[in-house]
């Protein structure tokens, strides 16, 4: 390959600038390196670079923040075209993370793979931001994972290929429906550890008498029924990935049992005294606010520092309509098969109806309405009528209709929404503010928390 385009390389390791230097020049006309971040300003303007390899971590120290970050966007402010590619430790995975969402293109993690870093910074220099991929590949559910084009998605996949290689711990958050477990699976399959198992565990199905046999198992005789050795969650997930869902639900004394294991990195079974070492990736899953319950008390700040090493949000069906159409296709398609239908087609009006409904509950929502519309329908042609839409009435005003209500949640953020359900439960309920908390699923207190934030 014939060597193009200008690099700048910003380290103050002067091993690792004359490492990249020696490596990089078969690959770029030419090579720059700078130990002193300070410079980089009157260097992006007489070298005109055409990618910047900036480290996270100087000697130094910038008061607004990270100094990787600071430098970061400074760059972009001084030449927004010039692709960036973080340089950073294991111990700031989620640092570059962030840096991705302020710019950069693509991170290197410490110590670097030479070919990886090769194809990271030519493909930076290319002006592609991800692998090449096609849309194909995009909409591709051999695996289970639906991607779609929109940017929110094609931004999000560009992380999770990042990070899945690491073993950091990911805390996936999204509204009910969005395909949490689904993203989970998938970053197990991208993963080193994807030779190893993947084990899923409901969190908040565990009762306080079954979650320590569930997740670190018991020995013979520890308890009435055990009649034999049990291996827990901890145990099974060996070498793997283990995906706790509905981290939210735990009760708080239940947390901190999690969070020593998590700590000390090894577990004892209910009923033995033997230490036994783990070795998992940890996934976890919510849809709920962890840092809104840390502060209403309901969640420990120290177990979230623990699971939240990378924190992935899940955009919902409203953040990403683009892929609504491909979505009904391809449960159409899923369904015709199941129920040995003909092949269908989707009208327009159907399209332009299902596009522009906000689908609170997402793709479960949006796929039960396509499966039960592929059973009732009698010709071949899907249209507008033969999907029964939700109304979402839990969410009513009075004086407002159900379509009204949920339509004009569109765009709106999920506190924005979260109030407009504890503002209708208190009209429903005429101010009762126990039989409010009971329809909502939260306690008394988280309540009156929440009624205070919102100044209702």
């Amino acid at each position: 390959m014939k060597p193009k385009g200008k690099l700048l390389v910003v380290d103050d390791n002067k091993n690792v600038l004359l490492s990249v230097n020696m490596l990089m020049q078969s690959y770029f006309n030419k090579v720059m390196t700078l130990a002193l971040p300070q410079q980089i300003p009157s260097v992006l303007r007489e070298f005109q670079p055409d990618v910047v390899l900036l480290d996270m971590n100087f000697t130094t120290s910038i008061n607004s923040g990270n100094e990787g970050l600071f430098w970061l966007r400074e760059i972009k402010k001084i030449m927004p075209d010039t692709s960036v590619v973080l340089f950073t430790a294991f111990a700031d995975v989620n640092l570059a993370v962030n840096g991705m969402k302020d710019g950069a293109v693509d991170f290197v993690v410490k110590p670097f793979d030479n070919n990886n870093l090769v194809e990271v910074l030519s493909r930076a220099r290319d002006g592609r931001k991800e692998p090449k991929v096609d849309k194909q590949s995009n909409s591709d559910t051999s695996n289970g994972m639906f991607w779609g084009d929109s940017p929110a998605m094609l931004k999000l996949r560009t992380i999770v290929e990042r990070v899945a290689k690491t073993d950091a711990n990911i805390l996936i958050t999204g509204e009910n429906g969005t395909g949490k477990e689904l993203l989970a699976r998938e970053i197990h399959r991208l993963s080193l550890r994807n030779n190893g198992p993947m084990v899923a565990v409901d969190m908040g199905a565990l009762t306080e008498t079954l979650f320590e046999s569930e997740l670190f198992g018991h020995v013979k005789g520890a308890f009435t029924d055990a009649k034999a050795d049990h291996s827990g969650k901890f145990e099974e997930a060996e070498n793997g990935t283990l995906f706790m869902d509905e981290i939210g639900n735990l009760s708080y004394q239940l947390q901190a049992k999690l969070l020593r294991a998590l700590q000390q990195r090894y577990i004892t079974r209910v009923g033995g005294n033997k230490q036994i070492d783990v070795n998992i990736r940890l996934v976890c899953a919510t849809n709920k606010n962890l840092q809104a319950m840390v502060a209403d008390g309901e969640f420990r700040e120290d177990l979230l520092y623990r699971i939240n090493t990378i924190h992935l949000e899940i955009p919902s069906l409203r953040e990403r309509k683009e892929d609504i159409p491909a979505f009904v296709e391809l449960f159409m398609d899923k369904y015709a098969k199941m129920y040995n239908r003909s092949s269908l087609t989707l009208a327009d009006d159907a399209k332009s109806i299902l596009v522009s409904c906000p689908w609170m509950g997402n793709i479960r929502e949006l796929e039960h309405v396509v499966e039960k519309a592929v059973i009732m329908s009698d010709g071949n042609i899907l249209r507008a009528a033969d999907f029964d839409l939700p109304t979402y009435s839990s969410l009513s005003d009075k004086g407002a209709s159900n379509s009204d209500i949920a339509f004009s949640m569109q765009g709106q953020t999920l506190e924005d929404m979260e109030r407009s359900m504890i503002k209708a439960a208190m009209t429903e309920c005429d101010g009762n503010l126990s039989l409010v908390a009971q329809q909502l699923g939260i306690s008394r207190q988280t309540l009156y928390n929440k009624l205070k934030r919102y100044g209702l």
